[in-house]
């Protein structure tokens, strides 16, 4: 959906809260218990990293009323479309509950950083490869060429915005349209 800028920008102000919010955590565990939320915030991160493949798939690419909503974006890439804050916030919350739930409270947030983490990375990402200029050759321009090819291939591929190793595992990435 179309969001006002101070909307579009929130989850660079909110996520970044929650993240130091969830890693003061560190502060009331072992050294043991911190190499153990370490571990699970590495968890979190390859969770997230196989979610924002499936989720741009399936349900972005698939099932209405999320795959009308990200035609917006297909067909406007610079303007300021996403998920509002609130509800990605909630959905965060609601994985900390779950992973505190099936593996206690140290785990579970180790986890759900991971989670958040990767979910900040892909809007830091999304955002610069539509809207940050790249210099030829860098990290930022091999992300942009990728995107680009997601975007305007005759076929749709290359699902992955910060990783193409789910593309490459299912065989949907291509790295030029086809002519």
């Amino acid at each position: 959906m179309f969001l006002s800028k101070a909307a579009y920008y929130a989850d660079f102000v909110v996520y970044p809260f929650l993240l130091l919010l969830l890693a003061s955590t560190l502060a009331w565990g072992t050294s043991w218990g911190n190499a153990e939320w370490l571990a699970a915030g590495i968890g979190g991160v390859a969770a997230y990293s196989l979610l924002e493949y499936v989720l741009h798939r399936f349900l972005l690419h698939k099932i209405p009323p999320f795959s009308r909503m990200h035609a917006l974006h297909h067909a406007h890439p610079a303007a300021m479309v996403g998920t509002p804050t609130v509800y990605t916030a909630a959905i965060g919350g609601g994985v900390l509950l779950l992973a505190w739930w099936a593996a206690g409270w140290n785990l579970g947030c180790g986890f759900t950083f991971g989670v958040m983490l990767g979910y900040f990375w892909y809007g830091l990402v999304h955002h610069a490869v539509h809207h940050w200029p790249a210099r030829k050759g860098s990290y930022l321009y091999r992300l942009k060429r990728r995107h680009n090819v997601h975007h305007y291939a005759p076929e749709a591929c290359n699902y992955g915005v910060t990783t193409s190793l789910w593309d490459r595992v299912f065989g949907s990435e291509r790295r030029r349209p086809a002519a």
